[in-house]
């Protein structure tokens, strides 16, 4: 007989002794299972022992936590985590050095266990381990395993990194500007030191005033991946926490110290592959970069502003120099005002007083500041671009002011200039720290492929949008390849003209589309069962590969990798926590394990617990759009298991796979794109014998019945 649901049959075991196999009463207090477990090894004083997971983490079995145990769990009898707690603080303080150093061995082990946790701080341990990073007796091992205790700790979020004194940062800081320091030591000072600037505004202002910017420059240089990431993260976090002024000043020296080159030669283009955490920051990097312009995308041309009328006044000169010098002299001031709105005119804007065509924003001066740039660095292409389009009577002039503003609005959406930075978002383009003054630079290529493709569509006024439409889709689709400098960038998009365009377009559109002739769409219909089999087979086998996921706190972006895959009966999902670069685990090191048959629903979007305090800012966007969770039987409670996903398309495939688990419907846009694709082949193979065959929409008409049937055979007449 199956035993009752509540009861589990597990091990227990514990050093020097014969293991208990016993039955768990889910619905019996623990201390009374305690009791049991004792007496049976015949040890006094129940209440100084506790039960941990004998695997993973050795985490401490609480009432809160109790309804993981599964059958077939392990659990080892060890010392009641407050008694532990007080022994290795005790430790800490009386011991010598080589026991403080096996105490906080242990400390690391223990740290991540939130019980744990909550006894050693409730001990003042953060006080004494902060004690030991401040004194700083020891600046090797000890010091290392210190800072790694303390920042588990803190990592539970029970106490405010606001809480931190002004003295320990600085010693924090003299570890970070140290030259002759452990290379164990500053990684973990720089994680500290970065948790502090985005979580405490006054103690990010006095680590901005004690860390110099070129020891980050020293750090970054060196080449040990794990302290660049780490420098690179304190780095983005100052930035972030300084205000626009600041920021512009500390990239602007950055920039003067060569850390763009650096970058480019040294970390993206490493031998190393460059990891997740790096990759995010570089993003960050880019974006509060690229939102140094918002300023300028903001703020409409002033008509009065004296230094903008002269900008604009060399923006026309530049154009029609020779022609200017040879006609406005002798002219009168209402003839000369005539002659410059005509200019003004041909040079493509749409007033003859130019600051009515910059009053939008976006964008602003920053279209002025691109169209002078241009004129400025590319003097005969900007001289030619307006010349042969002003003198064209034909009608199919190409506006270049009008086309300068439409472009600098196009490039600021495609880059995302001034809006947040993302949590988790990793794109980043190689070619942003292949070239300075990146952004311009781009508009200079950009506006002569819109000049080309506005010749190769032979395009009048009337089409404007429509080539602003081809221009965005040969600007997104080369960027989307992320080249590595502006030089391919160049050559990838004048590799895309309108006619390739057009073919991409009507590619895709037929892989859509395909016919709708009602016989396919029958034929479709009947193929679709088949088909959806397919792609749940395909999306329970990528479960069962498993998938590297990324914890996500409330605080911050977090570094803390853990991984999760379904057995291969599909019947257990198992999962535990990972070091980054490590191989994928296999399924017996994997310490969790949840039954399919516990789980309840599925969660997606702002449905799932771990999103739904995070707000609704535009940050948070990207997170919800990849997160999900899954409800589970938690004894009498609900419980949740929560993931990111590391991309959109990862979040499919497994909201799709575990939808299957559950006996729901399929119903991720990547399930809707994959049965479009295999729609459209195996119809393709059907009709392959069909080719220049034309389906008609009706099934031709059944003929109507023979007038006689005496061809038919009669059966009943037998033969001789």
């Amino acid at each position: 007989m199956a035993p009752p649901r509540n009861v589990v049959k597990i091990a227990v075991q514990m050093p020097d002794a014969i293991p208990q196999l016993i039955r768990l009463d889910q619905a019996k207090p623990l201390a009374a299972v305690l009791k049991e477990v004792c007496d049976a090894w015949s040890l006094d004083h129940s209440e100084c022992y506790a039960l941990q997971f004998a695997d993973g983490h050795r985490r401490y079995i609480t009432e809160n936590n109790r309804a993981e145990i599964k059958n077939g769990s392990i659990l080892c009898l060890s010392t009641a985590p407050d008694l532990e707690a007080e022994r290795l603080l005790h430790g800490l303080q009386n011991g010598s050095r080589e026991r403080r150093r096996e105490t906080l061995h242990h400390f690391v082990l223990l740290a991540p266990d939130v019980t744990f946790a909550q006894e050693v701080i409730s001990r003042d341990g953060l006080q004494r381990l902060g004690t030991i990073i401040e004194d700083g007796d020891d600046l090797g091992e000890v010091l290392t395993l210190a800072l790694r205790a303390f920042l588990e700790l803190m990592e539970h979020g029970m106490v405010s990194w606001e809480t931190l004194s002004i003295p320990f940062v600085r010693k924090v800081v003299c570890y970070v500007n140290m030259n002759l320091m452990d290379a164990s030591v500053q990684p973990l000072a720089l994680r500290l030191l970065e948790s502090v600037t985005l979580s405490s505004p006054a103690l990010g202002q006095l680590v901005k005033s004690e860390v110099p910017l070129d020891r980050l420059l020293v750090h970054l240089q060196v080449m040990n991946q794990q302290l660049q990431t780490k420098a690179m993260a304190l780095l983005t976090a100052l930035l972030q926490g300084a205000s626009p002024t600041e920021r512009k000043h500390m990239l602007d020296y950055l920039w003067q110290r060569n850390l763009r080159q650096f970058i480019y030669k040294n970390i993206i283009h490493s031998a190393t592959p460059l990891g997740d955490e790096m990759a995010h920051h570089l993003y960050v990097l880019q974006a509060l970069t690229l939102g140094l312009l918002e300023p300028r995308m903001r703020t409409p041309l002033d008509p009065y502003s004296q230094e903008q009328r002269e900008q604009l006044q060399a923006l026309r000169q530049a154009a029609f120099q020779s022609e200017g010098e040879s006609l406005s002299s002798g002219l009168s001031a209402d003839r000369r005002r005539s002659l410059c709105a005509r200019e003004f005119r041909k040079l493509g804007f749409s007033n003859s007083n130019p600051a009515q065509d910059l009053e939008r924003v976006p964008p602003g001066l920053l279209a002025l500041d691109n169209m002078l740039y241009f004129s400025r660095h590319a003097p005969s292409a900007y001289s030619r671009f307006v010349l042969e389009n002003s003198s064209r009577e034909d009608k199919h002039e190409c506006p270049f002011a009008r086309s300068s503003i439409q472009l600098t609005v196009l490039l600021c959406e495609l880059l995302r200039v001034g809006e947040p930075c993302s949590e988790t978002a990793q794109d980043f383009s190689p070619m942003f720290f292949g070239q300075d003054q990146s952004f311009h630079e781009l508009f200079c290529v950009s506006i002569q492929l819109l000049n080309k493709t506005w010749k190769e569509m032979r395009a009048t006024q009337e089409d404007f949008d429509k080539v602003m439409q081809v221009v965005r889709e040969q600007l997104a689709r080369t960027l989307a390849l992320k080249p590595s400098s502006l030089e391919l960038f160049r050559t990838k998009v004048n590799a895309l003209p309108y006619g390739e365009v057009l073919r991409l377009r009507q590619t895709e559109r037929l892989h859509q589309e395909g016919t709708l002739a009602p016989p396919i769409l029958e034929l479709r219909e009947k193929l679709k069962p088949e088909l959806m089999g397919l792609i749940r087979q395909q999306r329970l086998l990528r479960l069962c590969e498993g998938t590297l996921f990324r914890k996500i706190s409330s605080r911050r972006r977090q570094d803390k990798l853990w991984f999760c895959c379904l057995s291969p009966n599909h019947k257990v999902l198992q999962y535990g926590d990972m070091e980054e670069g490590s191989s994928p685990p296999t399924l017996d090191s994997l310490p969790e394990q949840l039954p399919v048959a516990d789980i309840k629903a599925l969660l997606t979007g702002k449905d799932c617990p771990h999103v739904r305090e995070k707000g609704s800012g535009k940050q948070n966007k990207d997170l919800y759009e990849l997160a999900f969770s899954i409800s589970y039987d938690h004894g009498e409670a609900e419980a949740y298991l929560n993931f990111i996903a590391p991309s959109k398309r990862e979040f499919h495939l497994w909201t799709d796979g575990l939808s299957a688990l559950l006996g729901s419907p399929m119903g991720s846009e990547q399930t809707r794109l994959d049965l479009e694709q295999l729609l459209t082949m195996e119809t393709k193979l059907r009709l392959l014998e069909l080719e220049n065959v034309p389906i008609p929409e009706q099934p031709p008409p059944i003929p109507p019945p023979p007038t006689n049937f005496n061809f038919c055979y009669d059966c009943s007449i037998a033969e001789p």
